[in-house]
């Protein structure tokens, strides 16, 4: 069948697109027009390009530490992580391919941070289209193209259908890979008293966020751009950035105000991760909704962290599987 395939944003968990594009092409379907959005525009700006391969190669033979290497710190910008050394390599196997010359139609979703509004590249270098589409905010610092100031496609379209609207397809399938799993269950609003119960809430936190929270490969990140700051005369001295820090929070009465303590191991990224888990997870039901595919594939928000890029093999196959059963289910 002639396939037309919405991929969407997710962070490292977007190496499962890679398993779920093998298993409908090893089942004889043919992808004929691809929309993606932060990594799902990566790997699918790869599949079109006819480079995917290659690509897969190269993610499932790194380390963690050699994710690490990868990840060029930006000091004094507004993101973590530049980016630069990830795209570099990924435009070496893209060799300089243009989305509009590729096999496959392709549209990489980007955000346009002052006019709040969706960029949609058709058109032009994919490097550059994707590496708009995965600026993750606080994460990748934010691109300039065109007199745009470009950040994660994610911001406002996790799962892109619209631009597949009118593909000659057979079928759409759609890919979510930051859908709820165990944390599943109503979207109805939750009561609850801000009298302090009786109960192991600390218990209930870790339950809540098991699988969410960043990994210890931006634990590393940030610990590596704490010493570079050190050694620049940015930081503390005798303090690394990065490291772990007890939360500076009260339990007890603040003037009328009864708190728990924070947890100890919460970092601010976990906080920024979790916040835009919480919108784009919002937003893209509501996207999907208005344009629903005919397939749609999911993959559990707590699979895996969005930094998890050491994890390419496991992934993957965790796509491939679940291709396996929702094809199997839609007699594909």
């Amino acid at each position: 069948m002639r396939i037309a395939l919405s991929l969407g944003s997710g962070g490292a968990r977007g190496y499962a697109h890679i398993g779920i594009i093998d298993e409908l092409k090893a089942r004889g379907h043919t992808v004929v027009a691809i929309a993606g959005t932060s990594m799902g525009a990566l790997v699918g700006g790869l599949a079109a390009a006819g480079r995917l391969e290659e690509y897969a190669e190269w993610v499932t033979g790194m380390s963690q530490r050699d994710v690490l290497r990868l990840l060029d710190p930006a000091f004094n910008a507004p993101g973590i992580i530049r980016g630069q050394r990830v795209i570099d390599r990924v435009a070496d196997i893209l060799e300089g391919a243009r989305i509009e010359q590729c096999r496959v139609p392709f549209t990489a979703v980007a955000t346009d941070l002052t006019t709040q509004r969706e960029v949609w590249f058709q058109h032009g270098p994919m490097a550059t289209a994707i590496r708009a589409s995965i600026a993750i905010p606080s994460a990748f610092t934010p691109v300039m193209i065109n007199g745009r100031l470009l950040a994660d496609g994610g911001l406002v379209n996790p799962v892109p259908m619209e631009p597949l609207l009118g593909t000659p397809a057979d079928l759409t399938i759609a890919v979510d890979v930051s859908a709820r799993g165990r944390h599943g269950g109503t979207h109805q609003p939750v009561s609850e008293s801000s009298d302090e119960e009786d109960t192991d809430w600390r218990e209930r936190f870790r339950r809540n966020t098991a699988g969410l929270l960043d990994s210890e490969a931006v634990r590393s990140l940030l610990a590596l751009v704490g010493r570079h700051r050190g050694a620049d005369g940015d930081g503390e001295s005798g303090r690394e950035e990065g490291e772990a820090q007890p939360a500076q929070a009260s339990g007890g009465p603040v003037d009328d105000l009864t708190l728990q303590e924070l947890p100890r191991d919460l970092r601010l990224t976990d906080v920024l991760s979790l916040s835009y888990g919480v919108s784009a997870a919002m937003l893209g039901r509501f996207r999907i909704a208005a344009n629903p595919p005919d397939v749609l594939l999911t993959v559990p928000i707590e699979a895996a962290g969005v930094f998890d890029f050491h994890r390419a093999t496991e992934l993957i196959d965790l796509g491939r599987s679940t291709a396996v059963d929702a094809l199997d289910a839609a007699g594909l």
